[in-house]
């Protein structure tokens, strides 16, 4: 099951217990990474390129429930507005 992650305008809130702000994220990414290694031969990801990513699972950190979560409007952002100017 594929979950929605949050937008700008948007945020994850517990549908059981209303937690906003604590949340466990299983996902899968397939990523480039490039790596600079020192001449000792440690390593750093200088560079990352996220070619895809799937949000598996989210578990709330309050409730430990889990794939209970929805989307909702984020404090302060637009609200959908109508070709005419007018609030949907």
């Amino acid at each position: 099951m594929s979950i929605a992650a949050p937008t700008a305008d948007t945020r994850w809130r517990c549908t059981l217990c209303g937690n906003l702000t604590r949340f466990d994220v299983t996902r899968s990414a397939r990523v480039v990474e490039y790596l600079h290694f020192d001449l000792s031969g440690e390593s750093k990801v200088e560079e990352t390129e996220v070619l895809s990513e799937t949000i598996e699972r989210v578990r709330c950190r309050w409730c430990n429930a889990v794939d209970q979560v929805e989307l909702v409007p984020r404090p302060g952002a637009e609200e959908d507005v109508t070709e005419d100017g007018q609030k949907a």
